[in-house]
């Protein structure tokens, strides 16, 4: 199986973008691939196989709502906490499946489906997530495109690296060690994106449904925490929640781009190659989708965003297969290695914010 070498490891960093000339001519590779997974069937819905996945997690919260009540004021409600931090990423996961149209038969209905998943019970603004992540769907890894890779606290490019300043300074020399660390509070960052989205001055399509979606949201699992839990109890409840969703969302995404090429702004590419060639999957079988819902196979989520998640694992077989014999890397890894791909290209972005007199043996000659 052909491989792509990460960008991490492609020798000075200024040296991972990619442009046209990087990436041979295959315009008819999509259509080539489409027609065979047409013909298989693998654009079909799994209306089964959602109805299983939406009962299973509906069963896990009322679950996660019965040990609350019957733990009562025990620290034991942590760990309630944390298996809701997980459930909620797994419902996450469902809305953003539903926001790809993969659930229901119509688009209509799936954006109401990802809208209620969303806000009503994740508590993140679906309008605000949706017009993200489709730019990011239409320019993956591309500069000046991608809204994946501008800067938030971690600096994914080296130009952003050079202009950190205080304390942006401090995490970006060091991001890569950072990363897994900061995203404790990535599940806190997203709620707020969302609701500075929904309170900002712009266009923003059912503001107000999201607004009382969220703020219902809010209340049901605030309001009873702080009722029934003493105060300290009830803030490690909902930091332990939020810390888990942020780390178990990060660590979901993360893999799936970060280390790979970075596209030119101004590069010319076919929507196969840059699709192919900026993503990557993590190998694993059916433990390694379920626990990534289906962001495993990102390559094959990237070709084809509505298809279903029961069906990637066979369109994986295609597209390898296909680009095996056209001669087009194909990135899978292990997890464990694609957290390590991450670190080492976060820590060498992180180079470009260092003082090249942090040096000891340099810093003295300055002092003499």
């Amino acid at each position: 199986m052909a491989t792509l070498t990460p960008a991490s490891t492609l020798g000075p960093i200024r040296q991972t973008y990619a442009t046209s000339e990087t990436f041979p001519p295959v315009a008819r590779s999509y259509t080539q691939v489409s027609q065979v997974v047409k013909e298989l069937g693998l654009l079909r819905r799994a209306p089964v196989f959602y109805a299983l996945v939406g009962s299973a997690l509906a069963l896990c919260l009322a679950g996660c709502v019965a040990g609350f009540v019957l733990l009562g004021q025990s620290w034991f409600q942590l760990l309630i906490a944390a298996a809701l931090g997980i459930v909620l990423t797994q419902v996450a996961f469902l809305a953003h499946e539903a926001a790809h149209r993969q659930i229901l038969s119509s688009g209509p209905a799936n954006d109401r489906l990802a809208r209620i998943l969303a806000a009503g019970v994740v508590g993140i603004s679906y309008s605000w997530w949706d017009s993200k992540h489709s730019r990011h769907h239409a320019n993956p890894n591309r500069v000046g495109k991608d809204p994946d890779i501008e800067v938030d606290t971690i600096s994914f490019l080296v130009e952003d690296a050079v202009q950190a300043r205080g304390i942006r300074r401090f995490i970006t020399r060091r991001q890569g060690w950072f990363f897994f660390p900061l995203l404790t509070l990535e599940g806190l960052n997203l709620h707020a994106h969302g609701i500075r989205h929904l309170l900002s001055r712009q266009p923003v399509k059912k503001r107000g449904l999201e607004l009382a979606l969220i703020t219902t949201r809010l209340a049901v699992v605030i309001v009873p925490v702080f009722l029934l839990l003493p105060l300290g109890m009830a803030f490690a409840f909902l930091g332990v929640q939020l810390a888990v969703f942020g780390v178990y969302m990060g660590a979901s995404f993360a893999p799936n781009h970060k280390g790979m090429p970075v596209i030119d702004a101004n590069a010319r590419l076919d929507f196969f190659t840059k699709q192919v060639r900026t993503s990557r999957n993590i190998n694993g079988g059916w433990w390694a989708t379920w626990m990534f819902g289906g962001l495993n196979h990102q390559v094959e989520h990237h070709l084809f965003p509505s298809m279903a998640r029961p069906h990637l694992s066979r369109a994986r077989a295609v597209v390898r297969d296909y680009c095996k014999g056209a001669g087009i890397p194909y990135t899978e890894t292990s997890v464990w290695r694609s957290y390590a791909i991450v670190i080492d290209y976060l820590n060498r972005v992180g180079l470009a914010a260092r003082d090249p007199f942090d040096c000891p043996m340099v810093a003295g000659y300055r002092r003499a």
